[in-house]
């Protein structure tokens, strides 16, 4: 088992998260995995593969009622074949589950609505692709790791068909690798770099309007600390974990 960034909570409690397991560490021995539904004791529950999942690396979730639509980004489409070299085969399911009260959830439809994400392994993070994604308004964000931006996939939660890579909203200037992503109540995008140390916020119309930086340890410096992002009750909260620290932190605005 190889535990990735891609957990989402259930009504009921319970916990879907992803898997992308390797025998040795490296991406040479990488399986498709799969997701996982815990309980709250954290029992394995229920097990999803196949149908698409080949290598799930994030994902975001809407709940209505008794429907779950899971957003999944993947990223071994090809990855390990490529051995280093950029493959544009990442792709984005949504995954709609049915909850029940009495029993783990059960699978009812998966769409591919994204794809041609660049993604490649690497000896560091073991694959880099399409990560963080965050849902407003029916348009799903994707952190496109490789290609350095953040693209739009409309209508995320309702399309039959794949929106290829989307729209692009935003490249360069402050992304560097962009991973973790979260949406603001306000609908903007804060997403963290991989490259340094730095958290980005940009509106839906692509203008990066703050950075700041959150670690400078290493070399270069914050490369490789930041990942995990979510917003905090007080919505001018969020937290984030430094890689780098072991550590979960609360930032707040200036």
């Amino acid at each position: 088992m190889g535990l990735t960034t891609a957990p989402s909570i259930l009504p009921g409690g319970r916990v879907v998260v992803g898997s992308l397991p390797t025998a040795d560490g490296t991406s040479a021995t990488a399986q498709a995995g799969c997701l996982l539904v815990l309980d709250s004791h954290g029992k394995v529950r229920e097990t999803f593969s196949g149908q698409g999942i080949n290598g799930p690396w994030d994902m975001t979730a809407k709940s209505s009622g008794d429907k779950t639509d899971l957003f999944v980004t993947n990223v071994l489409n090809g990855t390990v074949a490529g051995g280093g070299d950029i493959v544009r085969r990442g792709t984005v399911l949504r995954i709609t589950l049915r909850t029940h009260d009495d029993r783990p959830p059960t699978r009812v439809a998966t769409t591919v609505i994204g794809s041609g994400f660049a993604q490649k392994t690497d000896p560091a993070a073991l694959v880099i692709g399409p990560t963080g994604v965050g849902l407003r308004d029916g348009t799903l964000y994707v952190a496109d790791t490789v290609d350095n931006r953040i693209t739009a996939i409309p209508d995320a939660p309702t399309r039959r068909t794949s929106a290829g890579i989307g729209k692009v909203v935003s490249t360069d200037q402050h992304l560097n690798g962009p991973l973790g992503m979260a949406i603001t109540p306000k609908g903007n995008i804060l997403t963290v770099n991989g490259g340094d140390g730095n958290i980005v916020e940009t509106t839906p119309r692509g203008v990066q309007v703050a950075v700041r930086t959150l670690d400078t340890s290493g070399s270069p410096p914050g490369a490789g600390a930041l990942f995990g992002l979510a917003i905090a009750e007080d919505p001018d909260r969020v937290y984030f974990v430094d890689d780098a620290t072991n550590t979960l932190n609360l930032l707040s605005r200036p």
